[in-house]
């Protein structure tokens, strides 16, 4: 699973504290296998009006060890009709079998024990009634009701109207009964009787397609490989098919039809990805088809349902859309929900503790694609954005990746077991070698296949590949919780001709055993010295011919780890010239943002903006500090070449912003000329730009937008709106804030301000600080709720003196108060 973006990427805040150790979380140790999943058959109808599934399921199992006389299923929130059992040498079918449920576990006692071994099938009538279970969403998943009816009664104008799943962690027994556990492996077929007007997708091939009376169609989906329950899936809705094909298999694009024009502009490297994949892991793809669809309303970012991943609807754009995708948007995901398929659905972890053996290898496997697709910089940069996630919050330091102890599962969703486990990984394969790594995961893969694995299976499996004992690695980084946090020094003997380099660790516990390079530059020429750092402080020497120009301390910028490292900036500046990887010149970008007043620093910045990469030519924008008279009037002339026709619309963007916070008049016909970019985030930030120069030409351009406006142009028409507009607007703002994605709202929220401090309408007011509040309780524990509390004082304060005054302080009053109490 990909968790949902919105959490990843609209926060604005980066979470501070320092972390404290907390009460021990419940041991949670792999499900008791009494019996065994073999085969799952479902007959699914739905009734929509109700919000219900009517089902029939035919589970085969088996006593696992030893003979039981005895089942318990996952149900939640059902009504169970029936339950019969059918087993040959025990039982004849019975039909009326007494069962005890008790709203979340069916059980089942039989007569006589059936041995160990010996198949058995239960049939089951039943009642799935998702919307009234009372069921608790997390913060990584935002739902846990399973079956998911989108507009079903067709109440909101242009949504559509779709059914499906979600499923991880154990959500699936919410629509089905099974023994939802990692643990469990069944083949699968699902028959679901649909409007005819419909299309469906499950997971294996669709076998048959058959009328079911009068405007209602029965497709049944079979599944030949054993999988886990909660990989179980079904989609149905308006959907347009794109076909493609790999090796001869099938792999199909399912988007709604307003954007099944851009499925291959979206998902059309799949089969490359596939191709990719499966000669770098030595494991062909494993499964008879692989099928992607999006759906409305996703409770997470995507999902890997075996042949059938679901993505959210941030996975569909139109072309104009597409231009401003990052990597890190989709394309990213595609990767990672793929990858999947080896880690996580051929080889699943077998208890939610070792979850690492899924993500992990999925945040990896975004790396690994970026890397044969845009080159070692794009995947350097993807590597990074993870670590830093992970480094965000000082909790992470407190949790293991591999984390049997927890509090819900859900909890385990997060940028320990993600983002630091994709790193930890990537490190690995620096550490071991290309071929090694892979020829290890090969063993994993093929030693499990088709079964369940934990973190000491990969151990052991890299071992035999590599001939090292790994423990030491596996310990301090799997089952260890934090990273080293080192200081580093230099030191140059004259006399002696010896460069000296000082790594010392200074967080909490044992030291870290830190394998790495250092590269030492002398007349423009690197040498190259592998060393392991065991203890808290080491010093590592090099003779050299002379003082070199830069000693870099983890020359492959791999390792996991927070440093503080103590180079001059002309030490920073000659990395970032002659270090050449993408981490070498963010660094100095960086160092030089912090002391931007000089000269050195500003040189640095200004190489910057000419980066073969263009996050770091956007970062470097993004640190230039203009008030400077002398950088500015170096810098301007590079930035209105960006801003007028860089490649990348990020950097576009970016540069038109910091021209546009100059507020010089001499720009506005640069910004007009951007306006009429095809990109939407290149028109917003050219839109904003214009707005100080010439508010009323800046509205009558966001008026002329109204037809065709997304993502960063309807957050600056919002803006412009809040600004030059009037209540006239009003009714716009409100829709288009309805229909954003959180991210997108959280984007709004300074225009919305500002509007809300100059409408006089009693309705307006009301609707846009409830929205505000709603949305800031909502996400509160990823926000900085006092900075939006202190938004919506501004609204108070501007609204003082004017006739809706009495009403806003009390609204606004009532909305802090809401915030505040929010968990």
């Amino acid at each position: 699973m990909q968790k949902s973006l919105l959490l990843i990427l609209l926060l604005s805040r980066v979470l501070t504290g320092s972390a404290q150790p907390a009460t021990p979380a419940p041991y949670h140790e792999a499900a008791h296998r009494v019996n065994d999943l073999v085969d799952t058959k479902l007959d699914v109808r739905f009734d929509y009006k109700k919000r219900y599934l009517y089902g029939k399921a035919e589970l085969t199992l088996k006593p696992h060890g030893v003979a039981t006389d005895s089942l318990r299923l996952d149900g939640k929130g059902m009504d169970i009709q029936s339950v019969g059992i059918e087993d040959e040498s025990v039982h004849p079918l019975i039909f009326s079998l007494p069962f005890k449920y008790d709203g979340r576990h069916l059980t089942v006692r039989f007569s006589q024990p059936i041995p160990a071994g010996k198949l058995y099938k239960i049939y089951i009538d039943y009642t799935a009634k998702p919307d009234e279970l009372n069921a608790q969403a997390g913060s990584a998943i935002r739902g846990a009701k399973g079956l998911y009816f989108i507009n079903p009664d067709s109440a909101v104008a242009g949504k559509p109207v779709q059914i499906w799943t979600q499923g991880e962690p154990d959500a699936n027994s919410c629509w089905f009964p099974t023994i939802d556990e990692p643990g469990q492996k069944t083949t699968q077929e699902i028959a679901m009787t649909v409007p005819a007007k419909y299309v469906t997708l499950s997971n294996g091939r669709l076998v048959s397609s058959a009328p079911a009376g009068p405007g209602l169609r029965t497709d049944t989906w079979k599944m030949d490989e054993p999988h886990a329950p909660y990989l179980a899936m079904m989609a149905v809705g308006d959907f347009r098919i794109t076909k493609d094909t790999w090796r001869g298999k099938e792999v199909n694009y399912y988007l709604e039809p307003q954007y099944a024009a851009q499925a291959r502009a979206i998902f059309g490297k799949t089969p490359r990805m596939l191709e990719y994949f499966s000669q770098r892991l030595g494991v062909d793809f494993p499964w008879n088809k692989y099928s992607q669809v999006v759906g409305r309303d996703f409770v997470a970012g995507a999902m890997e349902n075996t042949t059938a991943s679901l993505f959210g609807e941030h996975a569909q754009g139109s072309a104009r859309e597409l231009l401003d995708w990052p990597y890190a948007l989709v394309e990213r995901e595609i990767a990672h929900e793929l990858f999947h398929h080896w880690f996580g659905d051929y080889v699943t972890a077998e208890s939610w503790g070792n979850l690492t053996v899924n993500e992990s290898f999925a945040n990896f496997s975004e790396v690994l694609w970026a890397e044969h697709e845009y080159g070692p910089d794009a995947a350097a940069q993807q590597a990074d954005q993870s670590m830093r996630t992970y480094l965000r919050d000082p909790a992470n330091f407190l949790q293991t990746v591999v984390r049997p102890r927890y509090a819900a599962k859900d909890d385990l969703f997060d940028a320990v077991i993600y983002q630091k486990g994709g790193n930890i990984l990537n490190m690995l394969r620096a550490y071991l070698g290309e071929e090694v790594f892979f020829t290890g995961l090969k063993r994993y893969l093929t030693q499990n296949a088709f079964g369940t694995g934990e973190a000491h299976q990969l151990r052991l499996a890299l071992e035999e590949a590599s001939g090292q004992d790994l423990n030491w690695f596996f310990n301090q980084w799997f089952f260890g919780a934090g990273h080293p946090i080192v200081t580093i020094d230099y030191a140059w003997d004259a006399t002696r001709k010896v460069q000296s380099v000082t790594v010392k660790q200074t967080q909490a516990g044992q030291p870290f055993q830190l394998p790495f390079t250092i590269d030492y530059y002398v007349g423009g020429k690197a040498m190259h010295q592998p060393v392991t750092m065991t203890a808290v402080t080491q010093t590592f020497t090099m003779p050299l011919a002379a003082r070199p120009d830069l000693v870099n301390v983890d020359a492959q910028k791999i390792l996991v780890w927070q440093k503080d490292d103590h180079k001059s900036l002309a030490e920073f500046a000659y990395q970032q010239r002659y270090a050449a990887r993408y981490l070498d010149r963010r660094e100095a970008l960086r160092a030089a943002g912090d002391k931007v007043a000089d000269p050195i620093a500003q040189q640095i910045l200004l190489a910057g903006l000419a980066d073969k990469s263009p996050a770091l030519r956007e970062m470097a924008i993004e640190l230039l500090d203009l008030k400077k008279a002398a950088l500015r009037k170096a810098a301007t002339p590079r930035l209105e070449k960006l801003a007028a026709a860089d490649a990348a619309p990020q950097v576009q963007a970016t540069a038109l912003a910091a021209l546009g916070a100059l507020k010089q008049k001499s720009y506005a016909p640069l910004f007009s000329q951007a306006l009429s970019s095809r990109s939407y985030r290149v028109q917003g930030a050219a839109l904003e730009a214009l707005l100080p120069l010439n508010p009323a030409q800046a509205l009558a351009r966001a008026k002329a937008f109204e037809a065709d406006n997304k993502a960063a142009l309807t957050g600056a028409m919002v803006t412009v709106f809040g600004t030059a507009g009037s209540a006239a607007q009003w009714p716009w703002v409100r829709a288009k804030y309805d229909a954003a994605d959180p991210g997108g709202r959280f984007q709004m929220l300074p225009g919305l301000g500002e509007m809300l401090g100059r409408l006089d309408d009693p309705t307006a007011l009301t609707e846009g600080i409830a929205r505000i509040r709603d949305l800031t309780v909502e996400f509160k524990r990823y926000v900085d709720a006092p900075r939006i509390v202190g938004l919506l004082r501004q609204v108070q304060q501007r609204q003082a003196k004017r006739p809706q005054a009495a009403l806003v302080a009390r609204l606004v009053e009532q909305a802090a108060a809401a915030i505040e109490a929010a968990k």
